[in-house]
């Protein structure tokens, strides 16, 4: 078994950092956690490039909802991957579906196109697919590094037989990363039962807002979720931990 790695999952340049000096192997810089994910904005990747010193991925992903992406949505992704490799981002998370269920090879082949030297992550739009199985061998003939999964359960602890699945399939043509619901406390447990090696959390804690007026509007509310520096850590730990 390969040494593991731990991905975290950050919704804002603050996230990153956090994440960087709790002791990540790599970011997956998002926004927008709380519908799975969108990419975030040209100034939030441009600084985080700019600041962290372990690699990046960017997500492509234009909404929140399902992976069934129209022309205009395709050719913003395509856009978005490129200004990925102009300010020297190390990967982006890919993924789109066709109304069926199944890999939109034709979209995901123009985006891996535009990634060019870029690596590339297929995100849970394989968990959404109607055979994760089959959409792993998509994955692979596209040329993805690697995909990201829960076992198309809720939570990677749940899916743990479907992860390790996957990997047995994958034979070690493609990367299998767990992710959804990973904890300090299940980590451990999650690699021993779903044979990943690498690992992708959000590390999230609520920030309290420094405002005295706080707003009592719906989506305007002042705290926010941010991975957490201790928290990554204590991932870290948990992962490496002789077993």
């Amino acid at each position: 078994m390969s040494a593991p790695l731990l991905e975290i999952a950050a919704n804002s340049l603050a996230s990153a950092l956090a994440a960087q000096d709790g002791g990540a192997d790599r970011i997956e810089l998002c926004e927008n956690l709380g519908q799975g994910g969108c990419t975030p904005s040209f100034g939030t990747i441009a600084i985080a490039r700019d600041k962290l010193r372990i690699p990046l991925y960017v997500l492509i992903r234009p909404r929140g909802g399902d992976f069934l992406y129209d022309e205009g949505e395709r050719e913003a992704m395509r856009h978005d991957i490129e200004t990925c490799v102009r300010l020297g981002c190390d990967g982006v998370a890919i993924g789109a579906l066709d109304a069926d269920g199944e890999v939109d090879t034709d979209a995901c082949r123009a985006l891996v196109e535009a990634a060019g030297p870029l690596g590339v992550t297929f995100h849970r739009a394989l968990d959404a697919a109607r055979d994760p199985l089959r959409a792993l061998e998509a994955a692979i003939e596209l040329g993805c590094e690697r995909v990201l999964t829960s076992g198309a359960q809720p939570d990677a602890l749940a899916g743990a037989d479907g992860i390790a699945a996957l990997a047995r399939q994958a034979r070690e043509r493609i990367k299998v990363m767990a992710g959804a619901g990973v904890a300090p406390d299940n980590i451990a447990l999650l690699r021993e039962r779903s044979a990943a090696d690498e690992f992708h959390a959000s590390a999230g804690e609520m920030r309290r807002s420094a405002m005295r007026h706080r707003a009592a509007l719906p989506g305007l509310e002042p705290d926010w979720r941010q991975s957490d520096r201790d928290r990554v850590a204590a991932l870290r730990a948990a992962l490496h931990a002789p077993a």
